[in-house]
């Protein structure tokens, strides 16, 4: 239930336009969060229901979240709402049992990380958006609610070995370059969205008697499963979820690991290792690794991956161009970075393959 203390904010902000969202420095809240002497949990949820006023809802996560230090990105929107947090370990329950007593988030699964250092999130972001997850689907096309069969994840070792099977990852390239699937179909796309259209026309040609979907969190399989049984394929599966709560099951049970490596993650940690295979390797020297980060050139950021030896010899740049960038002053950066636009905006395949290159 919620609290009279968060429901009287919540009250206040409606009557005087109280400012919602945070307005400190990044720098500043980054050194408050290494400060802080509690343990943070680090958890994603997500849920397609029907939301009837967006900006209230949000209004309310945000006041609520607030009041129990909670950080991390939110979205939600008429479809529903995804999000990742950091949780003061000291804060959970009470988050937890209001979750649970929301109607709008009722029977979520809290989908905790596998490997965390408490450093995930460093402030809270909450948005109304259109969609929770940029498809480009009608949901007025299908029914959103037809999901496939979740599995966990011994009855997803078990199918994986079935005949005729076609187990596809739905994540983008850069994430399943450093972990996936044994044997699955890994889409070389940068969205999400992209890969749609993509893998219906793989699946119409194959035509598997069954398909399993993955994920990080479940959040992709579950409308896309919707989605393929509207386009007639029967026997869709997909991994409740996701990578991340197959990996805390195999913890708990000790089942062996059919994902191979890294986990990517949408957080500042950029990734959790479910095994100690290291299957991608340095963008810029060749040899294995499976770090992401992104260019400390702020006018390039480019997400790649990198050894430690070449983090050290670039300065945390993609390339040498990059790296004479940095060590100008700031205010030649900002002068250079006026006006340009974000090279990644368009490029990202085109700038992955250049930094593969070198």
């Amino acid at each position: 239930m919620v609290s009279p203390a968060i429901f009287f904010l919540f009250l206040l902000a409606q009557l005087f336009g109280m400012i919602l969202h945070n307005t400190t420095d990044k720098a500043l809240l980054k050194q408050r969060l290494k400060q802080e002497d509690f343990r943070r949990i680090t958890l994603s949820f997500y849920k397609f229901v029907q939301v009837g006023d967006p900006q209230a809802f949000r209004d309310a996560l945000y006041i609520a979240f607030s009041a129990w230090d909670i950080f991390g990105r939110i979205y939600v929107a008429g479809e529903g709402i995804n999000a990742q947090l950091s949780v003061p370990e000291h804060h959970y329950e009470a988050m937890a049992e209001y979750i649970a007593a929301h109607p709008l988030m009722q029977g979520v699964l809290l989908n905790r990380a596998v490997e965390d250092d408490g450093l995930s999130f460093y402030k809270l972001k909450v948005q109304v958006k259109h969609k929770v997850l940029s498809d480009g689907l009608d949901n007025t096309s299908f029914d959103i609610y037809a999901t496939g069969e979740h599995l966990d994840a011994a009855a997803f070792n078990e199918k994986l070995a079935a005949p005729g099977t076609v187990v596809v990852d739905l994540r983008n390239h850069y994430e399943h370059e450093v972990g996936h699937f044994e044997g699955a179909v890994l889409p070389e796309v940068d969205t999400y969205k992209s890969s749609i259209p993509v893998i219906v026309d793989m699946l119409a040609e194959r035509r598997p008697n069954n398909v399993l979907l993955y994920c990080t969190g479940g959040i992709r399989c579950e409308k896309f499963s919707a989605y393929l049984r509207h386009k007639g394929f029967e026997n869709v599966y997909q991994l409740k979820g996701g990578v991340i709560n197959y990996a805390q099951q195999l913890r708990s049970t000790g089942l062996p690991s059919r994902f191979r490596g890294k986990n990517f993650v949408f957080d500042d940690r950029m990734g959790e290792r479910i095994t100690d295979e290291v299957i991608a390797r340095c963008h810029q020297c060749g040899k294995p690794a499976d770090t992401h980060a992104n260019c400390a050139n702020d006018a390039c950021h480019l997400l790649f991956i990198r050894c430690e030896s070449c983090a050290e010899t670039f300065h945390g740049c993609c390339s040498a161009g990059c790296r004479e960038v940095i060590a100008l002053p700031a205010e030649v950066q900002k002068a250079l970075r006026k006006g340009r636009l974000h090279p990644n905006a368009h490029l990202k395949s085109v700038r992955k393959a250049e930094v593969s290159a070198r």
